[in-house]
């Protein structure tokens, strides 16, 4: 069987740190047999969440359906036929990015909550998919999981697709140049973890 493994990209520019890093992690899963699927969140029309919770209303653990008429019900679908996801973005003022918010937020349909009930449940409670995290930031790398909220930002996306994360890369100094060339270390390392999630 072929694994499956979907790329959410959600940094502003194509070929900047965010995108290499995640190609690279998704080479690494293709030279061991793995199909994969990039998705740039920038090319997207995705719509706000407007907390109808609408998809949020049928029980049981198949994903609930959004109303609004946009591209990320084909991206879920991708998703959830997927073994495995990387998810990458750079942190933009402390976080992901914006878009990769807006991303995030739609994903509420993932979780059972009607009304009168006091908080939301997960549909995903088992863990069957793999994920590989990845962000760059303009301090150094060991500071992105101390001073900003990224990569939990990342990991609850993950976990919110039934995704558990076997491995994640934090890019610091990104901003020293226009436009960074990950070094052939952090290619390898990427590569590595691709191989985990094929």
């Amino acid at each position: 069987m072929i694994t499956k493994v979907v790329a959410i990209v959600g940094s502003y520019r194509k070929g900047g740190t965010i995108d290499s890093v995640v190609e690279a992690v998704l080479e690494g899963a293709r030279e061991k047999g793995a199909e994969t699927t990039t998705f740039y969140l920038t090319d997207k029309h995705i719509e706000f969440c407007t907390n109808c919770r609408q998809c949020m209303q049928t029980p049981g653990e198949e994903r609930g359906k959004c109303p609004q008429q946009d591209d990320m019900e084909p991206i879920m679908q991708a998703i959830d036929e997927a073994e495995a996801v990387v998810l990458g973005s750079p942190v933009n003022f402390y976080n992901v990015t914006a878009i990769f918010r807006r991303f995030m937020e739609r994903l509420i349909g993932y979780a059972y909550w009607p009304w009168g009930q006091n908080a939301p449940k997960g549909r995903k409670t088992k863990m069957t998919k793999k994920a590989v995290l990845v962000a760059s930031s303009a301090a150094p790398g060991i500071f992105i999981p101390i001073v900003t909220g990224a990569p939990r930002a990342l990991k609850s996306t993950g976990k919110i697709f039934g995704a558990k994360t076997v491995g994640h890369l934090w890019i610091g100094l990104a901003s020293h140049k226009p436009h960074l060339d990950i070094s052939a270390r952090t290619r390898e390392r990427a590569r590595r973890l691709g191989w985990k999630l094929a």
